[in-house]
């Protein structure tokens, strides 16, 4: 078993619950609480690393259930740009990957980034669907999407964006939206190898957890159907709020007490 001090068992614990409950019954853009919170106890490397099987794994769940509900011509605008954000975003942890405090406040401002796009989006939510984006837009919101999501598998804002305004049915939607991701993980499974992201610990680490994304999904399936999501995601965004604060400031917030 790796040896890790208890701080990052514990945030490890709840960022893989919670990026199951998040993928499987609140929308899985709000899974990126997940490397946000690894990186206050790991390495933002490891965090991203650690996550990329288990959402992997996460995706292999959802996939089927979404093969004939999804709009193809919004994959194919938005896979190209997606190829060009991965290679960026691995350059970028090329560039950055020995300047851990860069790679924390970098983590930290997406994090915070997130937040307010989600705010805005409620405030402008007929302004974007009203908007026709076409395929340069597809492919630019696929670049975008590529390099966050390469960063810290945060790259459903920009996907969003583009989709919104398509007004595509619910299931279309989300089945879209669990086609893209799926095949963009995959995607970027190949750089994180040549990186060297993945080493022992971390494959043992994510064997030990995959249970828990297991019963973050059985979770998040129950829970949908018990509460609304929005408290849910107003309780994600405080927490990730302040997980921000904590990786750009470098000041402790949850652990004061170890």
């Amino acid at each position: 078993m790796p040896e890790y001090p208890i701080q990052v068992w514990l945030c490890a614990m709840a960022a893989v619950v919670l990026m199951g409950i998040a993928k499987a019954g609140f929308g899985g853009g709000i899974g990126l609480i997940a490397t946000p919170l690894l990186a206050l106890v790991l390495p933002v490397s490891d965090a991203a690393a650690l996550m990329l099987p288990l959402l992997i794994a996460c995706d292999g769940f959802a996939v089927r259930h979404y093969l004939r509900s999804f709009h193809s011509s919004s994959i194919k605008r938005l896979l190209p740009g997606a190829l060009v954000g991965v290679f960026v975003g691995s350059f970028f942890f090329t560039f950055f990957g020995n300047h851990e405090q860069i790679l924390r406040v970098g983590l930290g401002v997406l994090a915070l980034s997130f937040v307010i796009f989600q705010i805005g989006r409620n405030l402008l939510d007929d302004t974007i669907k009203k908007y026709q984006p076409g395929t340069a837009v597809g492919l630019l919101m696929g670049a975008f999407s590529g390099f966050t999501s390469t960063i810290a598998h945060a790259g459903a804002p920009p996907v969003i964006v583009y989709l919104l305004p398509q007004k595509l049915p619910k299931l279309q939607f989300v089945g879209t939206t669990v086609i893209f991701f799926a095949l963009l993980n995959l995607i970027k499974v190949p750089p994180y190898w040549a990186l060297g992201l993945f080493h022992v610990d971390i494959f043992k680490l994510t064997l030990l957890l995959s249970p828990l994304a297991y019963i973050g999904v059985r979770l998040g399936v129950f829970l949908n159907k018990q509460f609304s999501d929005v408290w849910f995601n107003r309780v994600i965004y405080i927490l990730l709020v302040l997980t921000a604060i904590q990786l750009i400031t470098n000041k402790l917030i949850f652990f004061d007490l170890f």
